[in-house]
């Protein structure tokens, strides 16, 4: 199979003692292309050098949700600049988390939209962290017609789905789907028409049965394909090549088998 798991948090701390060895075995497992979003200024900066290391890595540029209070006027031309380097292909991860709220909602509205409009300036995709805040944030995307991207880690409801679908966006799936508890992701999945999905782990997070518990890596991103050919009536391969060519195609990657 070739792989894109278009979400890896590869600057976390937890890759720390092995990070190399992890990325450059990934080839070795199928995985042709991975991308690595920021969630803070030093968190872009970072995953922007780290991409820079291996021919297969791609990075996104971003303040997350959790960090919304804290962003600074300076921080917006400071993600503008790394925007700008060649192994940068999204903005994210951005959006709205009502279920941690460990920023004020007014605070994750403003730095949200912020971003969206620096997405639009600078002419890239979006990665859009949604939790428990659908609702608001579909209204913000609502409110910057012509925006593309995708909605990582997909939780919301099927009616939602169809709603970013129509706005022409993309739905990314992780290891959830072979929990016992994911139900209404299912459901989605299983609608979401071929060239709207992608796959991801959203490392070290989120790691796929039969080894949740575990720090998870994109190794493990073959379960998540396998379930949902499964579950699509698909061949693994076939659902590999599809999120694969859909991921180039969103990002912009043609330097890249």
């Amino acid at each position: 199979m070739d792989l894109f798991d278009t979400h890896a948090h590869y600057d976390d701390s937890r890759f720390d003692p092995d990070r190399d060895r992890v990325l450059s075995s990934l080839p070795r497992h199928g995985v042709s292309l991975a991308l690595c979003p920021g969630c803070s200024l030093p968190s872009s900066r970072a995953a922007a050098e780290l991409s820079e290391r291996y021919d297969f890595l791609y990075a996104a540029v971003g303040i997350h949700p959790h960090d919304a209070g804290g962003m600074t006027p300076e921080d917006i031309p400071a993600l503008a600049e790394l925007a700008a380097r060649g192994k940068v292909r999204a903005i994210g991860e951005i959006g709205l988390d009502y279920h941690y709220d460990f920023s004020p909602r007014d605070s994750q509205l403003f730095c949200f939209k912020t971003q969206m409009d620096l997405a639009r300036t600078v002419d890239l995709p979006v990665i859009i962290h949604d939790r428990e805040a659908h609702q608001d944030t579909l209204r913000i995307v609502r409110d910057f017609p012509g925006a593309r991207g995708v909605f990582h880690c997909y939780s919301g409801s099927l009616e939602t789905a169809k709603a970013l679908v129509d706005l022409g966006w993309y739905l990314s799936f992780t290891g959830v789907v072979t929990y016992k508890n994911a139900r209404r992701v299912l459901e989605v999945a299983a609608w979401l028409p071929a060239d709207r999905l992608l796959l991801e782990t959203d490392a070290p997070y989120l790691t796929p049965e039969p080894h949740r518990g575990r720090r998870n890596d994109s190794t493990y991103l073959h379960f998540t394909c396998e379930t949902l050919a499964a579950l699509r009536g698909v061949s693994a391969e076939e659902l590999a090549g599809q999120t694969l060519n859909n991921g180039k195609l969103l990002f912009q990657i043609t330097d890249q088998r």
